[in-house]
């Protein structure tokens, strides 16, 4: 099998500028990951509130030790969180919802990672699958993420190590 496994949420949307086009014209199998953000297209991450414990950003323990103010994009995510959540409700939706039916609503999209921790989530995610937006909802959503944009702070492309000049061959 050859495919593409970027990270493709509604707030990381780079991939739509070349990747996404790149492996429609290819034929290339396209499974992203993160379509909820770590839990931000959730909405359980509110400005001015404490995170759910348990939640990666409620901080403190071993296997999420950050918090949400050590996320540079947090502000970002708040705000785009904020206007997500009335276009979700406009469609009839959870933010959750939304989120997964975005993804998989790119034609280039073959299957998505849900990546759920209890089975309360796994049965919400699978609940989307039948969810298709239409193009008001879609052009919403371009409202508030441009295509083939991330939000800022979304440190999405880091570069390559091995194509800086002092690493490259030639």
């Amino acid at each position: 099998f050859v495919c593409e496994q970027p990270q493709y949420p509604i707030f990381a949307r780079m991939v739509e500028d070349a990747i996404l086009p790149a492996c429609q014209r290819h034929g290339m199998g396209v499974i992203p990951w993160s379509p909820l953000a770590g839990g931000w297209l959730t909405g359980k991450y509110r400005r001015g509130e404490d995170p759910p414990a348990g939640s990666r950003f409620s901080g403190g323990g071993a296997r999420y030790p950050r918090s949400v103010a050590d996320d540079p994009s947090a502000p970002a995510k708040f705000d785009a969180v904020e206007a997500l959540q009335p276009v979700a409700e406009r469609a009839g939706l959870s933010l959750t919802h939304l989120a997964l039916a975005f993804v998989d609503a790119h034609p280039a999209v073959t299957a998505t990672i849900i990546g759920p921790k209890t089975p309360d989530q796994l049965e919400d995610a699978l609940a989307a699958a039948d969810v298709t937006l239409d193009a008001d909802t879609l052009d919403a959503i371009d409202e508030v993420v441009r295509p083939g944009t991330d939000l800022p702070g979304i440190a999405h492309f880091r570069g390559n190590p091995h194509l800086r000049p002092d690493h490259r061959r030639r």
